[in-house]
C-alpha cells in the first residue's frame, strides 16, 4: 500500500475545509445563522407590534392600582397589583430574552462559519458540531419563550421548570459546539505542519462587500457616538430623575394625594419610555453595523448578479439606518414613527432573506470539494 505523505494529507484536509459544499459545516452555519437572525428579527417585529406597548400599558395600570390601593390602605390590593406587575414583566422579559438569544446565536454561527477553514477537524466532525450548535441555538430560545407559559408544571424540581431545563440543555449544546470549534482552531495554529489557508472569502473585494463593510463601519461609529452622547447628556439625568420621581410617588402616597401620585406615575412612564427608545436605538444601530460587516464576508456565496447584490446591500443598509432613527422619534411622533420603524425592520428582513436565498442556490467554483471523500 502506498502511503500518502503527511504534507499531502494536510493539503487535502485544508482544501476540504475551505469548501462550501452542500451540507458542509460552513454552509450549515451560514444558512442556519441567517435563519436564526431572520426568525429573531421577525419575532421582534411581531413582539413590538402586538405585545410590547400593550404590556407596558398593563404594567402602568397595575402600578397605578397599587399606588391608589396604598393610599386607601388596602394591603391585599397592593400585593395583587404587584403580582400582576411581576407577571407582566416576566412575560415581557422572556420574550425579549428569546428575541436577543436567537439573534445572538445567529451572529455567533456566522462568526464560526468564517473560522471553519482554520478548524483542524475532519469535515464530518465539523458538520456534527454545526448541527449540535444549531440545535442548541433553537432549543434555548424556545425554552426561554415557554418559561412564562409552562412555569413549574410537572417539573421534577421545586424551582426550575421543564422549559428552563430544556433552555439550559440548549445552552450546553451551544457551549460544547463552540468550545469544540475553538479547540480545533487552537489545534490548527499549534500544528507543526500548519500551512497558510487560502480562503476566497477573505480575498473578496466585490462592490457589494465593500458597501456592506463601509456601511457597517459607519453604523457602528454612529452607534458609538450616540452611546457617548447618551452617557454624557442623559444617563445621569435619567438616574437622578428615577430617584426624584419615585420619591415624589412615595411622598404622594404617604400624604394620600392622588393628584401627585397620578402625576408621578405619568412622569415615570415618560422617563422609562425616553430611556427605552434611546437604548434601543443605540443597540440596534450597532448590531446592524456588525451584521453588515459579517455579511460582507459571505457575498461571494450570494448567487446573484453584482447589480442585485448591490441593491440588496443598499436595502439592508437603508433599513439599518431608518429603524433606529424612527425608534428615536417614537416619543415625538407616536404611531407614525413606530410604523416606519416596523417598515424599516421589514426592509432588513427582506434583504437578509434575499441573501439567504442567494446562498442557498449557490453552486459556484468554491464547491470543488463537494464530491471529495471525507
Amino acid at each position: 500500500m502506498i502511503k500518502t505523505p503527511s504534507s499531502t494529507k494536510s493539503l487535502f484536509l485544508r482544501h476540504d475545509m475551505a469548501s462550501f459544499a452542500p451540507l458542509s459545516a460552513r454552509r450549515l452555519l451560514v444558512l442556519g445563522g441567517i435563519t436564526l437572525i431572520l426568525v429573531g428579527m421577525f419575532f421582534g417585529d411581531i413582539f413590538a407590534v402586538f405585545v410590547l406597548h400593550q404590556n407596558a400599558a398593563r404594567v402602568g395600570r397595575s402600578l397605578s392600582r397599587a399606588a391608589h390601593a396604598a393610599i386607601a390602605g388596602d394591603d391585599s390590593a397592593v400585593r395583587s397589583s404587584f403580582q400582576d406587575v411581576g407577571a407582566f414583566l416576566e412575560n415581557r422579559g422572556t420574550k425579549v430574552d428569546t428575541h436577543v438569544h436567537v439573534i445572538d446565536f445567529g451572529y455567533l454561527a456566522l462568526l464560526l462559519a468564517i473560522l471553519q477553514p482554520h478548524v483542524a477537524f475532519a469535515e464530518s466532525r465539523k458538520r456534527r458540531f454545526a448541527w449540535l450548535f444549531l440545535l442548541g441555538g433553537v432549543l434555548l430560545p424556545v425554552g426561554v419563550f415557554l418559561i412564562h407559559y409552562v412555569g413549574l408544571l410537572y417539573s421534577p424540581l421545586k424551582s426550575i421548570g421543564w422549559a428552563s431545563i430544556f433552555a439550559d440543555v440548549g445552552g450546553l449544546f451551544v457551549i460544547v459546539a463552540t468550545l469544540s470549534y475553538l479547540a480545533g482552531l487552537w489545534k490548527h495554529f499549534q500544528s507543526a505542519e500548519r500551512i497558510s489557508v487560502q480562503d476566497e472569502l477573505m480575498a473578496d473585494r466585490s462592490a457589494s462587500g465593500r458597501m456592506l463593510l463601509v456601511g457597517g463601519l459607519l453604523l457602528v461609529l454612529v452607534g458609538f457616538a450616540h452611546g457617548a452622547y447618551y452617557a454624557a447628556a442623559d444617563l445621569y439625568r435619567h438616574e437622578a430623575a428615577d430617584y426624584t420621581i419615585l420619591s415624589h410617588l412615595a411622598a404622594g402616597a404617604a400624604e394620600r394625594n392622588t393628584v401627585a401620585v397620578d402625576q408621578s406615575l405619568a412622569d415615570y412612564g415618560q422617563l422609562q419610555g425616553d430611556k427605552a427608545v434611546k437604548i434601543a436605538a443605540h443597540t440596534h444601530i450597532i448590531e446592524f453595523g456588525l451584521l453588515a460587516m459579517i455579511l460582507m464576508f459571505f457575498q461571494p456565496y450570494v448567487s446573484f448578479s453584482e447589480t442585485w447584490k448591490l441593491r440588496w446591500a443598499g436595502v439592508f443598509l437603508l433599513g439599518s439606518v431608518m429603524l433606529p432613527l424612527c425608534v428615536l422619534l417614537e416619543l415625538q411622533y407616536g404611531l407614525l414613527a413606530g410604523g416606519l420603524a416596523d417598515f424599516a425592520g421589514l426592509l432588513v428582513i427582506l434583504a437578509l432573506l434575499a441573501m439567504w436565498i442567494g446562498i442557498l442556490r449557490y453552486t459556484g467554483h468554491l464547491d470543488a470539494a463537494a464530491g471529495a471523500p471525507e
